[in-house]
């Protein structure tokens, strides 16, 4: 019978050392514990400094923990080499806070969202198996077949953002880290990228850690909160707030 925890974080620290000779330590993750439930979104806030993005890429080893465990899916990820590492890898993807750095300037936008499924990261796929999966996968995020053949730079944030979600589902992970993934946007386009998010949450059963300084955007968008400060999750909460609860976002 599988936990009903689909990760867990215990003692969790990350020290960051700086100098040759004179040796300089900072800890930015110290002794963090907490649980992400199967199909919950935990909300991550706090002040800019507090360690929130450190903590997000640490829990996909893309920052390597000093110290602590992460178990995802029952399997703790700290103890795995880089080739075991590596085929977990689409079951985690992460979204960060600039989505046209996010993409290979020299790619297409139907390339980058292919890429996945030409390298067979989810199965072998003949050609024109593939394109209609992109095409699918374009229609489910908002984008339209026109914007196929475009660069990132011909496109807006907003619709680079669409493009970097459209490529996430193709690897069809599990456990997904949003880190600020709407604070280059504006308002306007916040909001649709943020009930975007929540709509293939739903749709698709994800699992989410949702980082951000706003606590209003965190309130809409989570099930629990977890309170960041100097490196510490000082308190998680059960969020009481309404699915509808987000007057500053125009949501309704």
């Amino acid at each position: 019978m599988s936990s009903a925890n689909l990760i867990e974080v215990r003692g969790l620290s990350k020290v960051f050392v700086s100098g040759l000779l004179n040796r300089h330590e900072v800890r930015v993750l110290d002794d963090v514990s907490f649980d992400i439930r199967r199909g919950e979104t935990l909300g991550l806030v706090g002040e800019s400094g507090c360690g929130k993005s450190t903590l997000g890429r640490s829990l996909l080893r893309l920052i390597e923990p000093t110290s602590g465990s992460i178990t995802f899916d029952g399997t703790d990820i700290t103890r795995l080499g880089r080739g075991e590492l590596r085929r977990m890898r689409h079951r985690m993807q992460m979204i960060f806070q600039d989505p046209e750095s996010s993409l290979n300037p020299r790619m297409k936008i139907g390339d980058s969202v292919s890429e996945p499924l030409r390298l067979g990261l989810c199965g072998k796929m003949g050609r024109k198996e593939i394109l209609e999966r992109v095409y699918e996968l374009m229609e489910v995020v908002g984008l339209n077949p026109e914007h196929y053949g475009r660069y990132p730079y011909q496109l807006s944030g907003g619709q680079n953002q669409r493009v970097v979600l459209a490529r996430i589902l193709a690897i069809n992970p599990e456990f997904i880290v949003a880190d600020e993934p709407t604070a280059s946007l504006d308002v306007s386009v916040q909001a649709q990228i943020l009930r975007l998010m929540m709509d293939l949450k739903s749709a698709y059963g994800l699992t989410m850690l949702f980082i951000s300084h706003d606590l209003e955007v965190v309130r809409h968008m989570s099930d629990r909160i977890a309170v960041m400060k100097c490196g510490r999750i000082e308190q998680v909460y059960r969020n009481e707030a309404s699915s509808s609860y987000a007057p500053s976002l125009h949501l309704g």
